[in-house]
């Protein structure tokens, strides 16, 4: 069975509302509530709660959960784009033991704009939607949306919080570091790089200046709800690549929850730590990244991955070298560069999690 309406997360200024539409597949469905749609489910059954374009640049996500939404009900749309040949033998929604719950925008304020943050003038208090979770019903533009939102992500078992990265980065998914479930949730999706977020007094002080302790993944995993933040391929671009990655890592959410059948594929990939080395920019200028240096790749402390030039004497004003072992999951791809600007991120690796 699929249900889907639409939910009114806000309203702006004018009176207008900020609208998106919420679907249910598998047991349970949407009904019409006082407030707006709720979700009716059998108690017995798991429920597996995935959104996207929470940042509206990045639209993979969207890709994905229209991609399943045609595999699990057979709305093989021509010229759809997606490409999946494989569509009529996957799983339909008669065949979930539970529920999927999906929201394809989360954001449509920065949707509409294909940004990240939205303008101050909407919500100068809290213009990154993915820093003010659970919400605040009584809040701000974001904190009510947010608010809205929670409703149906509090209610789940598992969470899959949909993003993309940029051309820069490598495919990876992120999971509170410590917590076995999100662990195995992270590794049931399925991409080969794995990146452990330590939380609060365990992180490092860029938690508190950048507001973690908002995202999602965080305020779910804090009340015992399993989350992880896949990031796919990069923004403004349907990439099919990254598509094919993110169904095939749902499924494997949902194989792992119990609503389909079977277990999700081994994996054997790699954990690292997220957020802790950065190769930093000691001054302005161009920034030529080593020409074999590739995001995946393994660096070591001291190696050599580039050089920031000054454009007008050709002097070479910084040797950029890798601050510790670790993987290249980032390298900035867009030449012109601030002091302090990130040029590598350097994952490091964790052994024996």
């Amino acid at each position: 069975m699929h249900t889907s309406r639409t939910l009114t997360l806000a309203r702006l200024p004018s009176g207008v509302p900020i609208r998106t539409t919420v679907h249910a597949y598998g047991e349970g469905r949407l009904v019409d509530g006082d407030d707006g749609p709720v979700l009716d489910a059998p108690g017995d059954g798991p429920v597996v709660y995935a959104q996207a374009a929470q940042h509206g640049r990045e639209v993979n996500g969207t890709a994905v959960l229209r991609r399943l939404h045609d595999r699990l009900t057979g709305d093989a749309a021509e010229g759809s784009g997606t490409g999946d040949a494989e569509r009529a033998d996957g799983p339909s929604a008669a065949d979930l033991d539970g529920t999927l719950v999906t929201v394809p925008v989360a954001d449509p304020l920065t949707f509409d704009r294909a940004s990240y943050t939205t303008p101050e003038s909407l919500d100068s208090r809290q213009p990154n939607m993915n820093r003010c979770w659970p919400g605040d019903p009584e809040g701000s533009l974001h904190e009510r949306m947010a608010s809205r939102l929670w409703a149906f992500a509090s209610e789940a078992d598992a969470i899959v919080d949909l993003h993309t990265g940029s051309p820069s980065m490598a495919t990876h998914t992120v999971y509170m570091r410590g917590d076995d479930a999100c662990r195995g949730l992270a590794e049931a999706f399925g991409t080969d790089l794995l990146l452990a977020e330590a939380a609060g007094d365990d992180a490092d002080t860029e938690w508190d200046e950048r507001g973690f302790a908002g995202k999602l993944r965080v305020a779910a995993t804090r009340e015992g709800i399993p989350t992880i933040t896949p990031e796919l391929a990069h923004s403004k671009e349907i990439v099919p690549g990254a598509v094919k990655t993110g169904v095939a890592g749902t499924l494997g959410v949902l194989r792992r929850e119990g609503l389909l059948g079977g277990e999700p594929d081994p994996w054997d990939g790699v954990v690292a730590r997220n957020h802790l080395g950065r190769v930093i920019a000691d001054d302005s200028g161009l920034f030529v990244p080593e020409p074999d240096l590739a995001v995946g790749d393994r660096v070591a402390a001291g190696e050599r991955v580039g050089e920031v030039f000054d454009p007008t004497t050709f002097e070479t004003l910084q040797v950029a070298r890798a601050d510790r072992d670790g993987i290249a999951y980032s390298v900035a791809r867009e030449a012109t560069v601030t002091a302090g600007a990130t040029l590598v991120g350097v994952a490091e690796r964790i052994g024996g999690e």
